[in-house]
């Protein structure tokens, strides 16, 4: 009876959680290949993620753009992310025997947002429809990424211009009242 109960709070966070704890940031991946990665919340539980990398094992520079869909794991800032998306490659040597590469990558990871920072690790394989040394590349990596704008940044806002127009109409009320006793 404790398993189910414990089973059916784990799905109860799992689906009405909010997914990721920040809504814009940037930073560096380190793995297999280093770059640049920056990542944009789009929607409640997907992200867009950019990431502009140079390889470790080819004279490459590789451009890839990703859309990831973040499950929460018991809190909103553990997450598990699935995500799909497209590269494009430029061959630095020229001398290389293979023409720049363009595919399809996708990526599975895990991340934790600490203070101002989203640490995650991933696993990110990239199929070539054209050009590349390989049809395939097997790239995992660390990103570290600083927290540019926070989620609750926009909650703040809406909370702040809800109390801006509850304040408008007790002005407005306290007009009319005064109106109709003159």
């Amino acid at each position: 009876m404790k398993k189910i109960i414990l089973i059916v709070y784990l799905l109860f966070i799992f689906n009405f959680s909010n997914s990721q704890s920040y809504f814009t940031a940037g930073g560096v991946r380190l793995g297999t290949d280093w770059g640049l990665t920056f990542q944009q919340k789009i929607l409640k539980h997907t992200t867009v993620e950019g990431i502009f990398q140079s390889s470790l094992f080819r004279e490459e520079l590789m451009l890839t753009g990703l859309i990831e869909h973040h499950f929460p794991l018991i809190t909103k800032r553990l997450n598990i992310y699935l995500g799909t998306g497209f590269h494009k490659g430029f061959v630095t040597d020229n001398l290389a025997t293979y023409a720049s590469p363009y595919g399809m990558s996708v990526i599975a990871g895990a991340e934790f947002t600490i203070a101002r920072f989203v640490i995650s690790y991933d696993y990110k394989p990239a199929f070539n429809f054209s050009g590349g040394e390989n049809f395939w590349y097997s790239q995992t990596g660390i990103s570290v990424r600083y927290v540019f704008i926070k989620q609750n940044v926009f909650k703040k806002i809406k909370r702040r211009k809800e109390r801006e127009r509850k304040r408008r109409e007790r002005i407005l009320k306290r007009r009319e009242l005064f109106h109709k006793k003159s």
